[in-house]
């Protein structure tokens, strides 16, 4: 976890205090994340915070008082307890995608484009402006994660799956799913990537 949010903060994905990253081991309800507004460049094992999942939140099992989990912890809550497949959930600001959401691009209809994403990456519906941290924001990328027809449309009991690697967030930023934190990092590299090409090529959104 420490190694993936250093590497984003050298590619300028992040500044020093952003970005979250949440780990679950299979077959556990215990979540580690990311503590709140802890320096990215010298993030440590001693520094993840350990918890609980519960079915309507979740029992902080941090010793230390004054740390907090990230502040992003409901949206990583959402998709960690409703998706088993899909243990480590990263949060990023890559400067490109979000550019290319600003720009007016549709992420899902762009990545259909190029072959080298849309081979190995599932690309979902854009969430609109919201407040960051905000508990909107948490249940709209996971809708978005989640927004291909599924069993849970049809029968309201049976829980929601996600069904792509990665959601853009407007003005903001990318939530990316994958079984471990570098699984993850890669569907944001691919996408940060063509998103980097789109701009330079001065092609407009259609």
């Amino acid at each position: 976890m420490g190694d993936v949010m250093r590497r984003a903060y050298e590619k300028g994905w992040i500044t020093t205090r952003d970005g979250n990253i949440s780990l679950c081991r299979r077959n556990s309800k215990i979540l580690y994340i990311t503590p709140s507004g802890w320096r990215k460049t010298i993030l440590h094992p001693e520094h993840i915070m350990k918890a609980r999942i519960t079915p309507t939140g979740c029992e902080i099992l941090s010793q230390n008082p004054d740390d907090k989990p990230s502040g992003e912890l409901e949206m990583h809550l959402l998709l960690q307890r409703s998706h088993k497949p899909c243990r480590a959930i990263v949060h990023l600001h890559p400067t490109n995608i979000i550019a290319a959401m600003f720009a007016g691009w549709d992420l899902q209809a762009l990545s259909a484009e190029f072959p080298e994403v849309s081979r190995y990456t599932r690309v979902g519906p854009s969430v609109p402006v919201l407040p960051v941290t905000s508990p909107e924001l948490a249940a709209a990328t996971f809708d978005a994660m989640t927004s291909s027809p599924s069993p849970a449309e049809i029968a309201p009991n049976f829980p929601k799956k996600v069904c792509y690697d990665i959601v853009g967030q407007a003005n903001h930023g990318v939530c990316a799913v994958g079984n471990n934190p570098w699984d993850a990092y890669e569907h944001i590299e691919r996408l940060e990537h063509i998103c980097e090409i789109v701009l330079k090529s001065g092609v407009k959104p259609r």
